[in-house]
């Protein structure tokens, strides 16, 4: 599959009624792992069936769900994270995840989400500020595990914060936050400029996204070298921003003129 037809596939996914969480992530990690073909997303798919497979049955409520998901995932298999996870761009694609049982805490909460989701648990992802963690049963009950810790629980009652009741992530949300850690990678590694590029048009394929991604790109663009095409988006940025604030979009269009001005 080549990547035009990969982001094809992405974009449509993304904008189905239930987009579908592995393979969204399995579409973003082939845009930095080109060994991950076809016949590798079906291994990872697999093996998240496998997993599930290993959960025992007659579960109800979300107090065991998380105890037996944990006792398998975090005590059995080992998966967790470590400080030097956040080092490696490895650590935000599902299938070396899956591969390593090491990763971010979002990516491992996607492998908990996913294998628990396939049990038929009633499991959600939950952001919290700065982390990513997985709730079971009623969110109103807050059984919250955090899976960069191999599960530990996270405690039981009102899943509530200073600012209110928490709120599932929806699946959008959560790939949006993994390409928004992948850019934060990349943003801190200039030689990895081309990892930022393909995680923000990713993230510009996402039905709902900031708007300020697409100066993101463009400005992007400019630092690449590609300073005609980083021009005239803009350009088009500036007529979007016009609508609201003139001096910003007036400031933008200074932007497109001295990107011109690199070509001559």
């Amino acid at each position: 599959m080549s990547r035009a037809e990969r982001r094809e596939q992405f974009a449509a996914e993304a904008r189905s009624e239930r987009p579908d969480l592995a393979v969204l992530c399995l579409l973003l990690a082939a845009e930095a792992d080109p060994e991950l073909d076809e016949r590798a997303a079906d291994w990872a798919q697999i093996e998240l069936d496998r997993l599930a497979g290993m959960l025992p049955y007659g579960l109800r409520d979300g107090r065991q769900w998380a105890s037996a998901v944990t006792a398998l995932l975090g005590g059995q298999l080992g998966f967790h994270g470590t400080p030097a996870d956040y080092d490696r761009l490895s650590s935000s694609l599902l299938h070396e995840v899956l591969r390593r049982r090491r990763g971010l805490p979002i990516l491992l909460s996607v492998v908990w989400l996913e294998v628990a989701r396939r049990a038929g648990a009633p499991v959600y992802g939950l952001g919290l500020p700065g982390h990513f963690a997985v709730g079971f049963g009623d969110p109103a009950d807050g059984v919250v595990v955090d899976p960069f810790a191999g599960g530990a629980s996270l405690g039981t009652g009102p899943a509530e914060t200073a600012s209110g009741p928490r709120t599932p992530a929806r699946t959008l949300d959560i790939v949006l936050r993994i390409l928004n850690n992948i850019r934060a990678w990349a943003s801190s590694r200039p030689e990895e400029s081309a990892v930022a590029l393909w995680a923000l048009e990713l993230s510009l394929l996402l039905p709902s996204h900031p708007a300020s991604l697409r100066y993101e790109r463009a400005r992007l663009l400019v630092e690449r070298g590609a300073f005609r095409e980083g021009a005239a988006e803009l350009d088009a940025y500036a007529e979007v921003v016009a609508a609201v604030d003139t001096d910003a979009a007036a400031r933008i269009r200074s932007e497109a003129g001295s990107a011109r001005a690199l070509l001559n």
